[in-house]
């Protein structure tokens, strides 16, 4: 007979996944890297999302959960991809991608 998971470990990784998000974020200077750990974030709140919404008793709340999630999903997938335009317009001007030197665009 399977055990089940309790809400607290997924809300326990999903809060590990959304810091680790925000860290890398603040941290890191790549922009790819950072749009990675934006992922990673927006992969906590779905995990968070479908937690919720297994442990919910009605059928329209466990599928408010999943509606949810991919209406995140679809977010960031456009969010990658107007990310990595604009990553790539800036490197064609540039040749360097480094967040430091792009805070500046008036140049």
């Amino acid at each position: 007979m399977p055990t089940e998971v309790p809400l607290n470990a997924y809300l326990t990784l999903g809060a590990f996944m959304f810091v680790m998000g925000m860290i890398g974020v603040i941290i890191k200077r790549n922009p790819i890297v950072i749009f990675m750990c934006i992922e990673l974030m927006l992969n906590a709140v779905n995990l968070t999302f479908l937690a919720f919404a297994r442990h919910q008793p009605t059928l329209q709340a466990q599928i408010s959960g999943h509606m949810y999630v991919i209406f995140v999903i679809a977010v960031a997938a456009a969010e990658v991809a107007v990310g990595l335009g604009i990553i790539m317009a800036i490197f064609r001007l540039r040749d360097n991608v480094d967040v430091d030197q792009i805070a500046s665009l008036r140049e």
